[in-house]
């Protein structure tokens, strides 16, 4: 889909507009005549800067037409996550999908949203199944290498979290050799999991949540997440904690997109310049995490193919058991 901003007002129309005025009373005061100019001056800039955003205004261009097509994996609140409405029904919600909606309303497209694992969001990317992908994406020199990203939306950082109980126990990294500790498949902290625990046994799981449940079985010993994640779910789960931050060159979050695509591009960077401008930015993180703090209505993870809330092992066998 190609859509181009047009300008649409004509200097010269309006010198003719203003010769005409001018032609009409050879009495006229001079303030009048003055304050007529000045109108005209403003409308011609007005024009200027018209013409000169068409002239900037690069093609867009979308895997479908009319509509903006988003990747993300929602597994990692506050970014994004399901959030389950009073009928019951789990809806997309986060800062991250705000800031998609936001993007589409302003390109005049349509969004449609695909969940999926997060290591698959820059395979379907690369494949042309989508146009963006949004999932709190750092976009590190690799990545870079491969994919376009747009200009940073949000500041974040890189967390170590282990269970309470092991605060004493845990002070170092090299405490876990030999020890299970753990990442999201195809993220960022996998990198860095093997940076900073060479030694322990990496264990790589598709989500967060995945993490979550088993540092809180036992199944491992500490692991790397992305620090608002950690710290709402350690809202959510106390006997959780952040054992330290993580240092990492390439902090912040950023949108990625396939290679080439410049005018999508540049249209998203000024949508990103305008809701950090505004303020909104900041509503939708607040937002994000106030829903997200709703432990009892928020789902993370793919929904099953009825488009329902799928049921935790655990869930499942309690459920088995009491049959």
């Amino acid at each position: 889909m190609k859509k181009k901003l047009l300008a649409g007002i004509m200097a010269g129309i309006m010198a003719l507009s203003l010769a005409a005025c001018g032609s009409g009373s050879s009495s006229a005061p001079a303030a009048e005549e003055k304050q007529d100019a000045a109108g005209a001056a403003t409308e011609a800039a007005a024009a200027d800067d018209a013409g000169a955003d068409t002239a900037a205004a690069a093609d867009i261009t979308t895997i479908a037409d009319g509509v903006l097509t988003v990747g993300t994996s929602p597994d990692f609140a506050p970014y994004e996550f399901y959030y389950i409405d009073e009928s019951g029904n789990p809806q997309l919600a986060g800062f991250d999908i705000a800031l998609a909606q936001r993007i589409a309303d302003n390109l005049g497209l349509e969004l449609k949203v695909v969940p999926m694992d997060f290591d698959g969001i820059l395979m379907e990317l690369q494949n042309g199944n989508i146009d963006l992908g949004i999932s709190g994406f750092s976009p590190s020199p690799e990545r870079a290498e491969t994919f376009d990203f747009s200009d940073l939306y949000y500041m974040g950082g890189q967390s170590f979290v282990i269970r309470v109980a092991d605060k004493d126990k845990y002070t170092d990294y090299a405490a876990f050799d030999g020890l299970p500790v753990g990442a999201q498949t195809g993220s960022i902290q996998m990198g860095l999991a093997e940076e900073n625990t060479p030694n322990a046994n990496i264990i790589g799981l598709p989500k967060v949540t995945d993490l979550i449940n088993e540092l809180l079985s036992g199944k491992l010993e500490g692991a790397f997440i992305e620090t608002a994640v950690a710290e709402q779910y350690i809202k959510n789960y106390p006997d959780l904690m952040i054992a330290w931050e993580v240092p990492y060159d390439t902090e912040g979050s950023a949108i990625a997109l396939k290679k080439g695509n410049d005018g999508l591009r540049e249209a998203v960077n000024g949508v990103i310049k305008e809701v950090l401008a505004d303020g909104s930015m900041d509503e939708y993180i607040a937002t994000a995490q106030d829903q997200a703090s709703d432990e009892g209505n928020v789902y993370e993870g793919m929904l099953d193919e009825n488009g329902e809330v799928q049921e935790s092992a655990d869930e499942a066998a309690t459920e088995a058991a009491a049959e």
